[in-house]
């Protein structure tokens, strides 16, 4: 029986108070996230981690004191485990949880996948769209810790996946639904979507991360299953730092919609998991901000977490990509000309190919 081993890739979150300043660290430790040479970035992330240590604390304090995002990403990890074993009786599956920032680590995640032996390996993000700072952070980190046996491949990105879009579709459908009322006399029409993404810094993305390509595809894939909400954009959140971020930013986009006198739905597009900045950020933070400017309603979906449609992507993009080794995408994607640091186009510049 062939043994396969499925390896998730996600950002990590602090389990506790204590994790959080260390945590800070390895994250504006990266390079892939501070641009600088080693020593002014290891002394600019150890000045960002003590300084934003008190109120990130207070963030996590809201959820428990710690990030869900662990065991929100081991529940996908048992569900995708099953569905490939309903899916492929005849191979033995396992899937493995490597975090980028805090525990399990890539190393200790590595180990653990050299002891299974596995036959073959793909490595699998649970960020749909490819980014240097996320995906290409943590397949390098990967690269780095394993030494097991195993043919390996990757899935650089699925940001246009039916199952993907799917799912987001169903949450926003089921936020709608909870909310609205008869005699609220209210249409999907009176209500803005929101599609809320995590932003980099603009020069990230003039550098040829496609990122920025890949959340307005995923989006449009999204509204295209609701043609009912007529009225839909694109903002970013979580700005750190004085550098210029992608726009709009998720609070100008809801102060334009304070201005139309709408309401608003927010989309947390590039998350498929509960975290800090969904159940703070846009639940929290945004909700006060909504509430100040009287937007009303003022809706949030949750992420696709453990739905059908979604597990089905994870596990079809896994199976599909045996056949091959390397980096490539699941479904119909691809970066086109001018987004140089996407993997895709690495790896065709350096075997001379196109990259569609």
């Amino acid at each position: 029986m062939t043994k396969l081993a499925i390896v998730l890739f996600n950002l990590g979150g602090p389990d506790g108070p204590a994790a959080v300043r260390p945590f800070l660290f390895n994250l504006f430790r990266d390079p892939a996230i501070i641009q600088l040479p080693a020593i002014p970035r290891y002394l600019l992330a150890a000045l960002i981690s003590t300084t934003r240590a008190k109120a990130s604390r207070a963030n996590y304090a809201i959820m428990g004191g710690g990030s869900p995002l662990l065991p929100e990403t081991r529940t996908q990890a048992a569900a995708l485990e099953a569905e490939l074993k309903r899916r492929r009786p005849d191979v033995e599956a396992r899937t493995f949880v490597a975090m980028r920032y805090w525990k399990p680590f890539a190393d200790e995640t590595a180990r653990d996948v050299a002891t299974f032996a596995p036959d073959e390996i793909v490595l699998l993000p649970l960020y749909p769209q490819f980014s240097t700072t996320t995906t290409g952070s943590s397949a390098a980190d990967w690269a780095k810790a394993y030494k097991g046996p195993g043919r390996s491949r990757t899935v650089c990105c699925y940001p246009t996946a039916r199952g993907l879009a799917e799912a987001h579709a169903n949450q926003i459908r089921k936020a709608w639904s909870d909310w609205v009322r008869p005699e609220y006399q209210a249409t999907p029409g009176d209500v803005r979507l929101i599609f809320s993404a995590h932003g980099l810094p603009q020069q990230v993305v003039d550098g040829g991360d496609p990122y920025q390509a890949q959340i307005q595809a995923t989006a449009a894939a999204v509204a295209a299953l609701l043609p009912e909400f007529t009225d839909w954009r694109v903002s970013y959140q979580s700005r750190v730092g004085r550098l210029k971020w992608l726009e709009p930013s998720t609070e100008t986009a809801l102060r334009e919609v304070a201005a139309d006198k709408k309401g608003a739905l927010v989309c947390p597009i590039a998350f498929v998991s509960e975290h800090v900045e969904t159940l703070v950020e846009l639940d929290v933070e945004y909700g006060e901000l909504a509430q100040h400017l009287g937007v009303q309603p003022y809706l949030r979906s949750r992420t696709p977490g453990v739905q059908p449609a979604f597990i089905e992507t994870l596990a079809q993009a896994a199976l599909d990509s045996l056949g091959r080794e390397g980096v490539a995408p699941y479904g119909p994607w691809r970066c086109p000309a001018g987004h140089g640091r996407c993997a895709c186009w690495d790896r065709a510049e350096a075997l001379g190919e196109s990259a569609a």
